[in-house]
């Protein structure tokens, strides 16, 4: 009876205390061109636009025991996105998705609804959305939850709205093998209660430390010009006047590496 209480009263706060993404319409389908840029080692490029889902919801989730459940409608998870073969970039063959962030811990992608993942004990920021299959996000208020949790014995225990500002990163992560996958690699990141644009919040991104951009639109973008092997880079929430935002979890920084096609044979 208790944890049915409680489950009830968490689908309550899913619906009630969704953290707002920045203001992007439905979507952000097409990057503006506002880096400004302090060196020009790599190209920061926009972009293209993607079908924008605006029916995609995340409607209700709930952890108990270690296994997360997810409350999804309009969008077809393992799907493949229709414009997968277009993007020329990463692209997941088992489709469509639910990006899954606990803290700064790089994203765990998984392919349906219900799915076991180990949360430890203790409390935890917890960011999901829906992704596309080549891992762009969803930038829309229904297709993402993002909230305080209180984790014990692999169940939540307690739920709170996440009243400051913060920035997730999503990608650049893992391995990209072959021309097709590393000749243009997505950058994509998700910011709650953070405003993007003119007279708002802005995100810094540093390359392998050489290259620096400052991003005012909430949008993908792509990196191109990136060299086989390991690479990073890093992502800081700013003020309008270029101050770091003092949050949680900000800044970001991931290494990620590009691989040549194996040769034949191997």
């Amino acid at each position: 009876m208790k944890n049915a209480l409680y489950l009830l009263l968490f689908t309550c706060f899913l619906f009630s205390c969704k953290n707002e993404p920045s203001k992007v319409g439905t979507d952000a389908a097409t990057a503006i061109v506002d880096a400004v840029t302090t060196s020009s080692k790599y190209k920061i490029s926009d972009f293209t636009e993607s079908p924008s889902f605006p029916g995609a919801k995340i409607e209700s989730m709930k952890y108990v025991n270690g296994k997360f459940t997810f409350g999804v409608t309009g969008y077809e998870l393992g799907s493949q996105t229709p414009d997968a073969p277009q993007k020329m970039c990463a692209n997941s063959g088992k489709g469509q998705h639910i990006h899954l962030i606990v803290d700064n811990a790089p994203y765990a992608a998984k392919y349906t609804n219900e799915f076991e993942y180990d949360v430890a004990d203790g409390e935890h920021y917890l960011l999901a959305f829906l992704s596309r299959s080549y891992h762009e996000s969803i930038k829309t208020s229904a297709a993402h939850t993002a909230m305080k949790i209180e984790v014990k014995n692999k169940t939540i225990s307690a739920v709170n709205a996440i009243k400051e500002p913060m920035l997730f990163y999503s990608r650049p992560k893992g391995t990209y093998v072959g021309k097709s996958d590393t000749e243009k690699i997505m950058l994509d990141f998700y910011p709650i209660n953070a405003e993007m644009g003119k007279g708002g919040y802005k995100v810094k991104v540093e390359v392998n430390g050489e290259h620096s951009a400052t991003l005012e639109s909430w949008a993908p973008r792509f990196i191109e010009g990136l060299p086989m092997g390991e690479n990073t880079v890093k992502l800081t929430l700013l003020n309008n006047d270029g101050s770091v935002v003092d949050t949680p979890l900000n800044p970001v920084t991931r290494t990620f590496t590009l691989k040549e096609d194996p040769a034949p044979g191997q």
